[in-house]
């Protein structure tokens, strides 16, 4: 299978992209490699992804444009052959869209339909792409659920993605394209990304400095661990949504779902610390404050559709996780 996937530098998509070679597909993987956190690390995973693509007779080929250029993407993926489309790339990150609202209107925006009409003039099999828990917004009922209510987002990141849904549902039912889309719950392992709570935590230990714990520390986060959401992602591609009229999980009857793809636990976010700290053989100073704007309080999924329909079940505790991560950092950092 050859399969086009955006964000190849990213956290999940360079993930993604070495499942995909390991089993013998074709990767084209494409990122801007913008600077919204350190583009050494991108480049760190790129070198990854081509020692991957050497020992694959190739199968590996990057791309660096930028997918929300419409224009330079049509240009990129001129002549280039892919049957399906794992879209992950976007601009990321809750806090930061309160602070620069226009990069995420361009590439989670325009950039969505930029793909999706990619989707629909290329006739592709199956376009799989990222939403976000963040969708649930303003929502206090837990677990969440895919047809619980998603229209009170609390940052405009959660209302991108949203807006994202609804591209991906119209292209659904105008062109038949088949689409499915995946709420992703706080991601975490190792290559991930820096401005992550268990990032900063395991740096600010390592180097002696204080953490800010915000809510007080009684926030609660589905911890998801990297390899289960490849596992998620990938089963998804493999079995696109079929266009027979039946209700789909997210309501949709066209060829349109939407799936959770957590970890299904709600963990104390003083559990997640408490490990770290183990992990690096160190205690943590906390500064204790409060909820910042655009946070939630916990996430919690209900992944009762995706285990259904597609048998995912997450394997990974926090236990065994995020010893993993503090491991791989301390080795990638020599720390």
């Amino acid at each position: 299978m050859r399969v086009l996937v955006t964000g190849a530098a990213g956290f999940i998509g360079f993930h993604v992209s070495r499942r995909l070679l390991a089993r013998g597909d074709t990767v084209l993987g494409i990122d801007s490699l913008n600077d919204y956190y350190d583009v050494t690390l991108k480049h760190a995973r790129l070198a990854e992804l081509a020692k991957d693509g050497a020992n694959s007779n190739g199968r590996f080929t990057f791309k660096h444009v930028d997918f929300s250029d419409h224009v330079a993407l049509d240009a990129a993926l001129d002549g280039e052959q892919f049957d399906r489309i794992v879209h992950l790339g976007a601009q990321a990150g809750v806090r930061y869209s309160i602070e620069n609202p226009r990069a995420y209107l361009q590439a989670n925006l325009a950039g969505h339909l930029n793909m999706i009409e990619i989707g629909r003039n290329r006739r592709v099999e199956h376009l799989v792409y990222a939403s976000s828990s963040s969708v649930y917004g303003g929502n206090d009922t837990l677990p969440f659920r895919v047809e619980d209510r998603v229209d009170q987002p609390l940052s405009l990141y959660a209302a991108t993605k949203k807006a994202d849904e609804l591209m991906s549902e119209t292209y659904a039912h105008l062109y038949r394209l088949r689409q499915t889309g995946l709420r992703f719950f706080t991601v975490y392992g190792p290559w991930g990304r820096p401005d992550m709570a268990m990032w900063l935590f395991t740096r600010a230990i390592l180097d002696g400095q204080p953490i800010k714990v915000f809510g007080e520390g009684r926030m609660r986060r589905d911890f998801t661990y990297i390899d289960d959401i490849v596992a998620g992602v990938v089963a998804c591609l493999d079995n696109p949504p079929i266009d027979d009229g039946v209700i789909k999980a997210g309501g949709s009857v066209s060829p349109h779902r939407i799936y959770n793809i957590g970890n299904s636990r709600s963990e104390d976010l003083g559990e997640m610390i408490a490990l770290i700290e183990q992990a690096c053989g160190r205690s943590a100073e906390r500064l204790m404050l409060p909820m910042q704007p655009g946070d939630v309080r916990d996430t919690f999924a209900d992944i009762g559709e995706i285990q259904r329909e597609l048998g995912f079940e997450p394997r990974t505790t926090i236990a065994q996780g995020v010893p993993r991560f503090v491991q791989w950092y301390r080795n990638h950092y020599n720390v």
